[in-house]
Protein backbone atom coordinates (compact mmCIF):
# COMPACT_ATOMS: atom_id res chain seq x y z
CA UNK A 1 0.00 0.00 0.00
CA UNK A 2 1.28 3.63 -0.60
CA UNK A 3 0.92 4.33 3.25
CA UNK A 4 3.98 1.78 3.97
CA UNK A 5 6.00 4.73 1.83
CA UNK A 6 4.98 7.45 4.20
CA UNK A 7 8.08 8.77 6.20
CA UNK A 8 6.76 10.35 9.73
CA UNK A 9 8.83 13.33 10.68
CA UNK A 10 7.99 14.17 14.21
CA UNK A 11 9.24 16.15 17.44
CA UNK A 12 8.63 15.78 20.93
CA UNK A 13 5.43 15.32 23.12
CA UNK A 14 3.98 18.35 24.32
CA UNK A 15 5.34 20.08 21.23
CA UNK A 16 7.06 23.45 21.19
CA UNK A 17 7.47 25.81 18.55
CA UNK A 18 10.74 24.46 17.33
CA UNK A 19 9.34 20.73 17.74
CA UNK A 20 6.36 22.09 15.26
CA UNK A 21 8.48 24.12 12.83
CA UNK A 22 11.20 21.51 12.63
CA UNK A 23 9.57 18.84 11.58
CA UNK A 24 7.06 20.68 8.75
CA UNK A 25 10.70 22.10 7.51
CA UNK A 26 12.30 19.19 7.28
CA UNK A 27 9.16 17.33 5.75
CA UNK A 28 9.33 20.08 2.85
CA UNK A 29 12.95 19.38 2.44
CA UNK A 30 12.39 15.83 2.23
CA UNK A 31 9.44 15.96 -0.58
CA UNK A 32 11.53 18.20 -2.57
CA UNK A 33 13.78 15.05 -3.11
CA UNK A 34 10.84 12.75 -4.13
CA UNK A 35 10.20 11.21 -0.36
CA UNK A 36 7.04 11.07 1.08
CA UNK A 37 7.32 13.14 4.29
CA UNK A 38 4.53 13.77 6.62
CA UNK A 39 5.25 16.13 9.47
CA UNK A 40 3.58 15.03 12.53
CA UNK A 41 3.00 16.87 16.59
CA UNK A 42 2.97 14.37 19.22
CA UNK A 43 0.14 16.59 21.30
CA UNK A 44 -1.51 20.00 21.45
CA UNK A 45 -0.12 22.93 20.13
CA UNK A 46 0.04 26.11 21.54
CA UNK A 47 -0.71 29.41 20.92
CA UNK A 48 2.39 30.84 19.90
CA UNK A 49 2.97 27.67 17.52
CA UNK A 50 -0.52 28.45 16.35
CA UNK A 51 -0.06 32.18 15.71
CA UNK A 52 2.83 31.61 13.73
CA UNK A 53 1.71 28.22 11.77
CA UNK A 54 -1.63 30.93 10.54
CA UNK A 55 0.62 33.62 10.15
CA UNK A 56 3.11 32.23 7.32
CA UNK A 57 -0.06 29.75 5.74
CA UNK A 58 0.96 26.51 7.05
CA UNK A 59 -1.38 23.40 8.42
CA UNK A 60 -1.18 22.03 11.77
CA UNK A 61 0.41 18.89 11.43
CA UNK A 62 -1.15 15.56 11.43
CA UNK A 63 -1.32 14.29 15.24
CA UNK A 64 1.08 11.13 15.29
CA UNK A 65 -0.35 8.76 18.20
CA UNK A 66 1.95 5.40 17.76
CA UNK A 67 5.19 4.24 15.67
CA UNK A 68 3.71 0.63 15.07
CA UNK A 69 1.92 -0.31 11.89
CA UNK A 70 -1.87 -0.95 12.54
CA UNK A 71 -3.88 -4.11 10.47
CA UNK A 72 -5.05 -0.37 8.48
CA UNK A 73 -1.56 0.58 7.02
CA UNK A 74 -0.12 -3.01 5.95
CA UNK A 75 -1.36 -4.70 3.07
CA UNK A 76 -4.35 -7.51 2.97
CA UNK A 77 -6.58 -9.56 0.55
CA UNK A 78 -9.75 -6.90 -0.67
CA UNK A 79 -13.11 -7.69 1.08
CA UNK A 80 -14.54 -9.93 -1.57
CA UNK A 81 -17.85 -10.88 -0.12
CA UNK A 82 -21.05 -13.36 -0.86
CA UNK A 83 -24.39 -13.16 0.81
CA UNK A 84 -26.33 -15.21 3.67
CA UNK A 85 -28.66 -16.41 0.37
CA UNK A 86 -25.39 -17.18 -1.97
CA UNK A 87 -26.04 -20.72 -2.80
CA UNK A 88 -23.30 -23.34 -1.84
CA UNK A 89 -22.72 -24.11 -5.50
CA UNK A 90 -22.34 -20.03 -6.66
CA UNK A 91 -19.94 -19.50 -3.80
CA UNK A 92 -18.01 -22.76 -4.77
CA UNK A 93 -18.08 -21.14 -8.62
CA UNK A 94 -16.31 -18.01 -6.91
CA UNK A 95 -14.04 -19.54 -5.08
CA UNK A 96 -12.13 -21.26 -8.35
CA UNK A 97 -12.85 -18.44 -10.26
CA UNK A 98 -11.10 -15.93 -7.54
CA UNK A 99 -8.76 -19.20 -6.28
CA UNK A 100 -10.20 -17.46 -2.75
CA UNK A 101 -10.27 -20.38 -0.03
CA UNK A 102 -13.19 -18.43 1.97
CA UNK A 103 -16.03 -15.90 2.07
CA UNK A 104 -17.35 -13.20 4.20
CA UNK A 105 -20.55 -13.47 4.79
CA UNK A 106 -22.21 -10.17 4.81
CA UNK A 107 -25.84 -8.69 5.11
CA UNK A 108 -26.73 -5.49 3.10
CA UNK A 109 -25.03 -3.08 5.08
CA UNK A 110 -22.08 -4.81 4.02
CA UNK A 111 -21.65 -5.76 8.25
CA UNK A 112 -20.32 -9.59 8.57
CA UNK A 113 -22.25 -12.32 9.68
CA UNK A 114 -19.95 -15.24 9.20
CA UNK A 115 -17.65 -17.51 7.28
CA UNK A 116 -17.61 -19.50 4.59
CA UNK A 117 -14.27 -22.20 3.74
CA UNK A 118 -13.37 -24.16 1.06
CA UNK A 119 -13.35 -26.90 3.74
CA UNK A 120 -17.03 -26.31 4.57
CA UNK A 121 -17.83 -26.55 1.55
CA UNK A 122 -16.31 -30.10 1.25
CA UNK A 123 -18.32 -31.79 4.10
CA UNK A 124 -21.55 -31.23 2.34
CA UNK A 125 -20.31 -33.29 -0.63
CA UNK A 126 -18.08 -35.91 1.77
CA UNK A 127 -20.48 -35.76 4.80
CA UNK A 128 -23.07 -37.76 5.90
CA UNK A 129 -26.26 -37.82 4.24
CA UNK A 130 -28.57 -36.54 7.34
CA UNK A 131 -27.05 -33.21 7.27
CA UNK A 132 -27.91 -32.63 3.65
CA UNK A 133 -31.26 -34.09 4.26
CA UNK A 134 -31.62 -31.27 6.81
CA UNK A 135 -30.19 -28.40 4.63
CA UNK A 136 -32.20 -29.66 1.80
CA UNK A 137 -35.22 -29.07 3.62
CA UNK A 138 -34.71 -25.35 4.59
CA UNK A 139 -33.65 -24.83 0.82
CA UNK A 140 -35.99 -22.68 -1.06
CA UNK A 141 -37.30 -24.55 -4.54
CA UNK A 142 -35.95 -21.55 -5.84
CA UNK A 143 -32.35 -22.43 -5.02
CA UNK A 144 -32.92 -25.64 -6.33
CA UNK A 145 -34.34 -24.87 -9.47
CA UNK A 146 -31.22 -22.27 -9.93
CA UNK A 147 -28.51 -24.91 -8.81
CA UNK A 148 -29.34 -27.40 -11.64
CA UNK A 149 -30.06 -25.00 -14.25
CA UNK A 150 -33.29 -25.71 -14.14
CA UNK A 151 -37.49 -24.31 -14.50
CA UNK A 152 -39.88 -23.89 -11.79
CA UNK A 153 -42.33 -24.76 -14.14
CA UNK A 154 -45.03 -25.08 -11.09
CA UNK A 155 -45.26 -23.44 -7.66
CA UNK A 156 -47.12 -24.02 -4.78
CA UNK A 157 -47.16 -22.41 -1.25
CA UNK A 158 -48.30 -25.52 0.53
CA UNK A 159 -45.62 -27.86 -0.36
CA UNK A 160 -44.76 -30.46 1.77
CA UNK A 161 -40.71 -31.94 1.52
CA UNK A 162 -38.79 -33.58 4.22
CA UNK A 163 -35.75 -33.08 2.33
CA UNK A 164 -35.32 -36.67 1.43
CA UNK A 165 -34.22 -37.32 -2.56
CA UNK A 166 -35.36 -40.24 -4.28
CA UNK A 167 -34.38 -40.86 -7.64
CA UNK A 168 -36.91 -43.18 -9.25
CA UNK A 169 -35.19 -46.28 -11.71
CA UNK A 170 -38.49 -47.65 -13.10
CA UNK A 171 -38.93 -51.68 -12.98
CA UNK A 172 -41.66 -54.06 -13.65
CA UNK A 173 -43.49 -53.18 -10.43
CA UNK A 174 -43.07 -49.73 -10.84
CA UNK A 175 -42.99 -47.00 -8.35
CA UNK A 176 -44.89 -49.91 -5.70
CA UNK A 177 -41.69 -50.59 -3.82
CA UNK A 178 -40.67 -46.62 -3.37
CA UNK A 179 -41.45 -44.66 -0.61
CA UNK A 180 -41.24 -41.20 -1.20
CA UNK A 181 -44.05 -39.25 0.45
CA UNK A 182 -42.96 -36.11 1.21
CA UNK A 183 -39.48 -36.67 -0.90
CA UNK A 184 -37.93 -34.96 -3.66
CA UNK A 185 -38.42 -37.57 -6.27
CA UNK A 186 -36.32 -37.10 -9.63
CA UNK A 187 -37.48 -39.29 -12.54
CA UNK A 188 -37.37 -39.11 -16.15
CA UNK A 189 -39.82 -37.75 -19.11
CA UNK A 190 -42.17 -40.55 -18.46
CA UNK A 191 -46.14 -39.54 -17.97
CA UNK A 192 -47.02 -42.11 -15.99
CA UNK A 193 -44.21 -41.88 -13.66
CA UNK A 194 -44.61 -38.80 -12.67
CA UNK A 195 -48.31 -39.19 -12.18
CA UNK A 196 -47.62 -42.02 -9.91
CA UNK A 197 -45.00 -39.99 -8.14
CA UNK A 198 -47.50 -37.21 -7.45
CA UNK A 199 -50.18 -39.66 -6.32
CA UNK A 200 -47.69 -41.21 -3.76
CA UNK A 201 -47.43 -37.86 -1.92
CA UNK A 202 -44.16 -36.29 -3.56
CA UNK A 203 -43.26 -33.60 -2.48
CA UNK A 204 -41.28 -32.07 -4.95
CA UNK A 205 -41.11 -33.54 -8.64
CA UNK A 206 -37.97 -33.26 -10.50
CA UNK A 207 -37.75 -34.03 -13.95
CA UNK A 208 -34.81 -34.79 -16.15
CA UNK A 209 -34.56 -34.95 -20.42
CA UNK A 210 -37.91 -33.10 -20.76
CA UNK A 211 -38.81 -29.94 -21.87
CA UNK A 212 -42.40 -29.49 -20.92
CA UNK A 213 -44.88 -31.02 -18.42
CA UNK A 214 -48.58 -32.49 -19.89
CA UNK A 215 -51.33 -30.83 -18.59
CA UNK A 216 -52.49 -33.05 -16.64
CA UNK A 217 -49.62 -34.02 -14.45
CA UNK A 218 -49.79 -30.14 -13.47
CA UNK A 219 -53.53 -30.55 -12.92
CA UNK A 220 -52.71 -33.47 -10.79
CA UNK A 221 -49.54 -31.49 -8.92
CA UNK A 222 -51.67 -28.63 -8.45
CA UNK A 223 -54.05 -31.08 -6.25
CA UNK A 224 -51.44 -32.33 -4.18
CA UNK A 225 -49.70 -29.23 -4.05
CA UNK A 226 -46.47 -30.83 -5.59
CA UNK A 227 -44.32 -28.44 -7.14
CA UNK A 228 -42.52 -29.29 -10.58
CA UNK A 229 -39.10 -28.16 -11.87
CA UNK A 230 -37.62 -29.08 -15.37
CA UNK A 231 -33.89 -30.16 -15.00
CA UNK A 232 -31.15 -28.20 -17.46
CA UNK A 233 -29.18 -31.49 -16.63
CA UNK A 234 -29.36 -35.10 -17.00
CA UNK A 235 -29.39 -37.21 -13.74
CA UNK A 236 -26.38 -37.81 -12.91
CA UNK A 237 -25.00 -33.60 -12.48
CA UNK A 238 -29.26 -32.81 -11.06
CA UNK A 239 -28.38 -35.38 -8.19
CA UNK A 240 -24.86 -33.97 -7.39
CA UNK A 241 -26.23 -30.38 -7.58
CA UNK A 242 -29.07 -30.68 -5.54
CA UNK A 243 -27.02 -30.62 -2.47
CA UNK A 244 -25.33 -27.27 -3.53
CA UNK A 245 -28.45 -25.66 -3.77
CA UNK A 246 -28.87 -24.61 -0.05
CA UNK A 247 -27.65 -21.34 1.06
CA UNK A 248 -24.87 -20.60 2.89
CA UNK A 249 -26.86 -18.69 5.71
CA UNK A 250 -27.54 -22.64 6.68
CA UNK A 251 -23.67 -23.59 6.78
CA UNK A 252 -21.66 -20.80 8.11
CA UNK A 253 -19.27 -20.33 10.70
CA UNK A 254 -20.54 -16.96 13.09
CA UNK A 255 -18.43 -17.58 15.56
CA UNK A 256 -15.23 -16.08 14.36
CA UNK A 257 -11.89 -14.91 14.94
CA UNK A 258 -11.60 -11.47 13.68
CA UNK A 259 -9.63 -8.52 13.40
CA UNK A 260 -9.94 -5.05 14.32
CA UNK A 261 -8.59 -2.99 11.56
CA UNK A 262 -6.78 -0.52 14.26
CA UNK A 263 -5.27 -3.57 15.84
CA UNK A 264 -1.39 -3.44 15.59
CA UNK A 265 0.21 -5.60 13.29
CA UNK A 266 2.71 -7.19 15.87
CA UNK A 267 -0.44 -8.52 18.52
CA UNK A 268 -1.91 -9.81 15.43
CA UNK A 269 0.44 -11.79 15.29
CA UNK A 270 0.82 -13.28 18.44
CA UNK A 271 -3.20 -14.20 17.80
CA UNK A 272 -2.63 -15.83 15.30
CA UNK A 273 -0.09 -18.74 16.61
CA UNK A 274 -3.02 -19.56 18.66
CA UNK A 275 -5.15 -20.43 16.00
CA UNK A 276 -4.44 -22.41 12.31
CA UNK A 277 -6.67 -20.50 9.88
CA UNK A 278 -5.75 -19.76 6.23
CA UNK A 279 -7.49 -16.35 6.39
CA UNK A 280 -8.82 -14.00 9.07
CA UNK A 281 -11.46 -11.51 8.37
CA UNK A 282 -10.82 -7.70 9.53
CA UNK A 283 -13.56 -5.40 10.36
CA UNK A 284 -14.01 -2.07 11.53
CA UNK A 285 -15.74 -0.37 14.66
CA UNK A 286 -19.12 -1.00 13.38
CA UNK A 287 -18.23 -4.74 12.14
CA UNK A 288 -18.16 -3.70 8.13
CA UNK A 289 -15.76 -6.09 6.62
CA UNK A 290 -12.58 -4.52 4.92
CA UNK A 291 -10.34 -7.16 4.12
CA UNK A 292 -8.67 -10.86 4.83
CA UNK A 293 -5.29 -11.44 6.71
CA UNK A 294 -3.43 -14.26 6.26
CA UNK A 295 -0.17 -15.18 7.27
CA UNK A 296 1.86 -13.73 4.93
CA UNK A 297 0.72 -10.73 5.67
CA UNK A 298 1.55 -10.36 8.85
CA UNK A 299 5.51 -11.86 8.57
CA UNK A 300 5.72 -8.77 5.45
CA UNK A 301 4.96 -5.97 7.53
CA UNK A 302 6.52 -3.26 8.22
CA UNK A 303 6.65 -0.57 11.04
CA UNK A 304 6.26 2.85 10.39
CA UNK A 305 9.41 4.66 8.85
CA UNK A 306 10.10 7.62 11.44
CA UNK A 307 12.96 10.94 11.45
CA UNK A 308 13.04 12.27 14.90
CA UNK A 309 13.62 16.27 14.65
CA UNK A 310 14.18 18.16 18.37
CA UNK A 311 14.83 15.16 20.50
CA UNK A 312 16.57 11.67 20.93
CA UNK A 313 14.79 9.56 23.89
CA UNK A 314 12.28 7.08 24.22
CA UNK A 315 10.07 9.05 26.89
CA UNK A 316 9.55 12.08 24.93
CA UNK A 317 8.94 10.27 21.65
CA UNK A 318 5.74 8.82 20.29
CA UNK A 319 4.58 5.81 21.37
CA UNK A 320 6.01 2.50 20.09
CA UNK A 321 9.00 4.55 18.46
CA UNK A 322 11.71 1.72 19.90
CA UNK A 323 9.59 -0.57 16.92
CA UNK A 324 9.58 1.71 14.01
CA UNK A 325 12.02 1.54 11.48
CA UNK A 326 13.85 4.62 12.52
CA UNK A 327 15.91 6.93 9.30
CA UNK A 328 17.42 9.76 11.10
CA UNK A 329 17.79 12.13 14.03
CA UNK A 330 18.00 15.80 13.96
CA UNK A 331 18.64 17.66 17.32
CA UNK A 332 20.29 19.71 19.56
CA UNK A 333 19.54 17.98 22.76
CA UNK A 334 22.29 15.77 25.02
CA UNK A 335 22.41 12.52 23.62
CA UNK A 336 19.80 10.16 25.38
CA UNK A 337 18.57 6.24 24.83
CA UNK A 338 17.64 5.92 21.57
CA UNK A 339 18.91 2.79 20.03
CA UNK A 340 19.07 1.54 16.45
CA UNK A 341 19.14 -1.78 14.89
CA UNK A 342 21.66 -0.48 12.14
CA UNK A 343 23.18 2.72 11.28
CA UNK A 344 20.99 5.72 10.71
CA UNK A 345 22.25 9.44 9.88
CA UNK A 346 22.61 11.06 13.17
CA UNK A 347 22.94 15.31 13.45
CA UNK A 348 23.53 16.56 16.77
CA UNK A 349 24.64 20.06 17.15
CA UNK A 350 25.17 22.28 20.10
CA UNK A 351 22.97 25.14 18.63
CA UNK A 352 19.94 26.87 20.13
CA UNK A 353 17.72 25.53 17.95
CA UNK A 354 16.25 22.46 16.13
CA UNK A 355 15.22 24.81 12.99
CA UNK A 356 18.74 26.45 12.75
CA UNK A 357 20.05 22.82 12.19
CA UNK A 358 17.31 22.37 9.09
CA UNK A 359 18.00 25.98 8.06
CA UNK A 360 22.01 25.10 7.95
CA UNK A 361 20.47 21.83 5.88
CA UNK A 362 18.58 23.75 3.60
CA UNK A 363 21.55 26.03 2.45
CA UNK A 364 24.03 23.28 2.06
CA UNK A 365 21.68 21.39 -0.39
CA UNK A 366 21.56 24.38 -2.13
CA UNK A 367 17.88 24.80 -1.81
CA UNK A 368 15.92 28.06 -1.42
CA UNK A 369 13.27 28.77 0.96
CA UNK A 370 10.46 30.47 0.44
CA UNK A 371 9.48 33.38 1.81
CA UNK A 372 6.42 32.10 4.64
CA UNK A 373 9.19 29.25 5.27
CA UNK A 374 11.53 31.58 6.00
CA UNK A 375 9.37 33.27 8.42
CA UNK A 376 8.08 30.07 10.47
CA UNK A 377 11.69 29.09 10.80
CA UNK A 378 12.66 32.82 11.93
CA UNK A 379 9.88 32.02 14.75
CA UNK A 380 11.50 28.59 15.62
CA UNK A 381 14.82 30.11 16.01
CA UNK A 382 13.31 33.21 18.06
CA UNK A 383 11.05 31.28 20.21
CA UNK A 384 13.83 28.72 21.37
CA UNK A 385 17.07 30.92 21.76
CA UNK A 386 14.28 33.44 24.05
CA UNK A 387 15.62 35.89 21.14
CA UNK A 388 19.21 34.81 21.52
CA UNK A 389 19.12 35.79 25.18
CA UNK A 390 19.33 31.76 26.01
CA UNK A 391 22.73 30.51 27.37
CA UNK A 392 22.26 27.84 24.59
CA UNK A 393 22.22 30.71 21.52
CA UNK A 394 25.55 30.60 19.17
CA UNK A 395 26.86 32.84 16.38
CA UNK A 396 25.37 30.48 14.00
CA UNK A 397 22.15 31.14 15.34
CA UNK A 398 21.85 34.94 14.84
CA UNK A 399 23.46 34.84 11.82
CA UNK A 400 21.07 31.91 10.39
CA UNK A 401 18.00 34.47 11.83
CA UNK A 402 19.24 37.55 10.35
CA UNK A 403 19.57 35.62 6.83
CA UNK A 404 16.09 34.47 7.23
CA UNK A 405 14.65 37.49 8.63
CA UNK A 406 16.23 38.70 5.23
CA UNK A 407 14.15 36.16 3.07
CA UNK A 408 10.82 36.67 5.17
CA UNK A 409 10.99 40.78 4.76
CA UNK A 410 11.03 40.62 8.86
CA UNK A 411 12.29 42.81 11.28
CA UNK A 412 13.59 40.85 14.50
CA UNK A 413 12.84 42.86 17.09
CA UNK A 414 9.40 43.57 16.09
CA UNK A 415 8.62 39.99 14.54
CA UNK A 416 9.66 38.87 18.39
CA UNK A 417 7.68 41.40 20.25
CA UNK A 418 4.36 40.47 18.53
CA UNK A 419 5.25 37.17 18.67
CA UNK A 420 6.34 37.03 22.68
CA UNK A 421 2.85 39.14 23.23
CA UNK A 422 1.18 35.64 22.16
CA UNK A 423 3.21 33.40 23.92
CA UNK A 424 3.24 35.26 26.99
CA UNK A 425 -0.59 35.92 27.39
CA UNK A 426 -1.51 33.59 30.21
CA UNK A 427 -4.47 34.99 30.97
CA UNK A 428 -6.60 33.52 28.12
CA UNK A 429 -5.03 29.98 29.35
CA UNK A 430 -6.15 27.31 31.97
CA UNK A 431 -3.97 25.98 34.81
CA UNK A 432 -4.16 22.47 33.09
CA UNK A 433 -3.13 24.05 29.94
CA UNK A 434 -0.41 26.23 31.20
CA UNK A 435 1.49 22.95 33.10
CA UNK A 436 1.21 20.58 30.04
CA UNK A 437 1.83 23.02 26.61
CA UNK A 438 5.64 23.25 26.82
CA UNK A 439 6.74 20.14 29.38
CA UNK A 440 8.96 16.85 29.03
CA UNK A 441 10.17 14.14 30.75
CA UNK A 442 13.32 13.06 31.98
CA UNK A 443 14.77 10.24 34.02
CA UNK A 444 17.28 11.48 36.55
CA UNK A 445 19.17 8.71 38.75
CA UNK A 446 15.94 6.59 38.28
CA UNK A 447 13.88 9.59 39.39
CA UNK A 448 10.45 10.53 37.01
CA UNK A 449 10.48 14.09 36.37
CA UNK A 450 9.05 16.42 34.37
CA UNK A 451 9.55 20.14 33.91
CA UNK A 452 7.46 22.15 32.26
CA UNK A 453 8.38 25.70 31.11
CA UNK A 454 5.97 28.94 30.06
CA UNK A 455 7.09 31.74 28.49
CA UNK A 456 5.19 35.13 30.39
CA UNK A 457 5.85 38.96 30.41
CA UNK A 458 6.41 39.26 34.12
CA UNK A 459 6.76 36.42 36.62
CA UNK A 460 4.65 38.13 39.10
CA UNK A 461 1.71 37.50 37.11
CA UNK A 462 1.74 33.90 38.58
CA UNK A 463 0.84 35.22 41.96
CA UNK A 464 -2.94 35.19 41.02
CA UNK A 465 -3.09 31.27 40.41
CA UNK A 466 -0.86 30.14 42.35
CA UNK A 467 -3.63 27.63 44.54
CA UNK A 468 -4.83 26.42 41.44
CA UNK A 469 -1.44 25.70 40.29
CA UNK A 470 -0.42 24.06 42.67
CA UNK A 471 -3.52 21.85 42.52
CA UNK A 472 -3.07 21.05 38.99
CA UNK A 473 0.96 19.99 39.77
CA UNK A 474 0.05 17.33 41.99
CA UNK A 475 -2.77 15.95 39.72
CA UNK A 476 0.00 16.02 37.30
CA UNK A 477 2.43 13.90 39.87
CA UNK A 478 -0.21 11.73 40.20
CA UNK A 479 -1.54 11.11 36.69
CA UNK A 480 2.18 10.38 35.40
CA UNK A 481 3.86 8.81 38.65
CA UNK A 482 5.89 11.21 38.82
CA UNK A 483 8.68 12.10 41.51
CA UNK A 484 8.99 15.43 40.71
CA UNK A 485 7.26 18.33 38.83
CA UNK A 486 8.39 21.71 38.22
CA UNK A 487 7.05 24.41 36.29
CA UNK A 488 9.71 27.36 35.13
CA UNK A 489 7.58 30.69 34.27
CA UNK A 490 10.13 32.44 32.41
CA UNK A 491 10.47 36.39 31.28
CA UNK A 492 12.42 37.37 28.79
CA UNK A 493 11.73 40.83 29.43
CA UNK A 494 12.86 40.42 32.83
CA UNK A 495 15.69 38.39 31.69
CA UNK A 496 14.69 35.01 34.22
CA UNK A 497 12.63 32.05 36.14
CA UNK A 498 10.48 31.69 38.72
CA UNK A 499 10.00 27.76 39.91
CA UNK A 500 7.20 25.62 41.74
CA UNK A 501 7.51 21.98 42.23
CA UNK A 502 5.32 19.63 43.42
CA UNK A 503 6.26 15.51 44.05
CA UNK A 504 8.39 13.85 46.68
CA UNK A 505 10.99 15.55 45.75
CA UNK A 506 9.85 18.85 45.52
CA UNK A 507 12.18 20.31 47.90
CA UNK A 508 15.14 19.53 45.71
CA UNK A 509 13.96 22.54 43.33
CA UNK A 510 15.03 24.98 46.24
CA UNK A 511 18.52 23.63 46.91
CA UNK A 512 19.11 23.67 42.89
CA UNK A 513 17.31 27.36 43.03
CA UNK A 514 17.59 28.84 46.18
CA UNK A 515 15.02 31.71 47.37
CA UNK A 516 16.52 34.43 48.37
CA UNK A 517 13.70 36.65 48.54
CA UNK A 518 10.73 34.98 50.05
CA UNK A 519 9.05 31.31 48.39
CA UNK A 520 9.71 31.30 44.39
CA UNK A 521 12.20 33.71 44.19
CA UNK A 522 13.21 35.37 40.69
CA UNK A 523 16.33 33.54 39.41
CA UNK A 524 17.88 36.39 37.43
CA UNK A 525 19.57 34.46 34.22
CA UNK A 526 18.08 31.43 34.35
CA UNK A 527 16.42 31.36 30.97
CA UNK A 528 17.31 27.74 29.40
CA UNK A 529 15.95 24.41 30.57
CA UNK A 530 18.30 22.17 28.23
CA UNK A 531 21.41 23.85 29.57
CA UNK A 532 20.55 25.38 33.21
CA UNK A 533 17.40 24.12 34.02
CA UNK A 534 18.13 20.44 33.78
CA UNK A 535 21.74 20.36 34.59
CA UNK A 536 20.95 22.04 37.94
CA UNK A 537 17.81 19.76 38.73
CA UNK A 538 20.18 16.76 37.79
CA UNK A 539 22.55 18.12 40.05
CA UNK A 540 20.63 18.31 43.04
CA UNK A 541 19.00 15.32 42.45
CA UNK A 542 21.94 12.78 42.33
CA UNK A 543 23.23 15.07 45.72
CA UNK A 544 20.48 14.31 47.64
CA UNK A 545 20.72 10.44 47.13
CA UNK A 546 24.48 10.21 48.33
Amino acid sequence: MAHQNIVYVTGHRHPDTDSIVSAIAYSLLQQRKGINAVPCRLGKINAETKWLLDRFGFAEPMLFEDARATIHEIDMDPPLTITPDTTIYETLQLMQKQSKQSYGVVNEKGQLLGMVTRSDLATIGLGDTAAGIQLLKETPLENIAKTINGKLVYMDEDYHFNGKVSIIAMTETGLANYDIKDRLVLLGNDKTAQEQAIKKGAGVLVVVWADTISDEVLTLAKQHHCPIILSGHGTMNTSRYLYFAPPVKLIMVRSLISFNIDEFAEDVGKKMLKSRFRSYPVVDNNNYLKGYLSRYHILDYHNKKVILVDHNEYAQSVKGVENADLLEIIDHHRICDIATSRPISFRNEIIGSTASIITSIYMENQMDISKNLAGLLLGAILSDTLKFRSPTTTAKDIGLAKALAKIADLDIDAFAAEMFRVSSNISQKSVRDLVTQDVKTFQIDNKKVMIAQVIISAVDEVHSIESQLQEEMEKMVKENSLDLFVIAFTSILENGSSFYSSGTLKEIVTEAFPNTNGAHSFQEDILSRKNQIVPLLSRAIINSAI
